[in-house]
């Protein structure tokens, strides 16, 4: 028998122990994310956490990681997607809200929790923050806005979603489906064309009644 795989099943996973971090840091906050619940939420040992970390701070620095190449790499990736209008563009960026796949909402949540106790991860959301509003700027001017105007509208579409998350807004998907449309027109100046809002309804599973 192959003494790592062996290893391996008995030891766990890197990838389950983060994964179950993840869990403890959403559900409980980061006071939660500790290796003897963590391990015993594992049914592992709590001395089978060190082959994959070196301590708890490693496992917290991996969280970060993962929040950051998922909610901003995500988001500068939607800005940067092609798009034949600035509200086809903004449609793509609009997918993060809706797709857990490309944004985690609560995971942001999380986070920014965390970030009330800790200026290490304070800094870390502040350079989030300036990387996606730079991004969405970024996505305006290509489509020929101004400075100020590609700045106010990127700080606007930015902020309200993180108004969104921080009040952990629920709202039907129908109802907030039929506000996108007037959304585009406020965030952009431009009404979406129903062909882009058709594309954007279709990869989302969403029909319009």
């Amino acid at each position: 028998m192959d003494q790592g795989v062996s290893d391996s099943g008995w030891r766990g996973s890197p990838e389950g122990w983060l994964e179950a971090a993840y869990s403890s840091l959403i559900d409980s906050g980061v006071d939660s994310v500790k290796i003897q619940p963590l391990a015993k939420k594992l049914k592992l040992s709590r001395t089978s956490f060190y082959w994959f970390f070196k301590d708890r701070e490693e496992l917290l620095s991996a969280l970060v990681s993962r929040w950051r190449d998922k909610n901003t790499g995500n988001l500068v990736k939607q800005s940067e997607a092609y798009a034949e209008s600035v509200a086809e563009a903004m449609l793509n960026v609009f997918d993060c809200w809706l797709d857990k796949d490309l944004f985690d909402s609560q995971f942001e949540f999380a986070v920014r929790s965390w970030a009330l106790q800790s200026t290490d991860i304070l800094e870390e959301v502040r350079r989030a923050d300036h990387i996606r509003m730079e991004a969405l700027l970024q996505m305006f001017t290509r489509f020929g806005y101004d400075a100020g105007s590609a700045d106010a509208r990127a700080r606007t579409t930015y902020l309200v979603q993180i108004g969104y998350i921080s009040m952990q807004s629920k709202e039907d998907i129908a109802v907030r489906m039929k506000r996108i449309p007037e959304y585009i027109t406020i965030y952009t100046g431009q009404i979406p064309q129903q062909r882009e809002l058709d594309r954007f309804f279709s990869r989302h599973g969403y029909k319009p009644s």
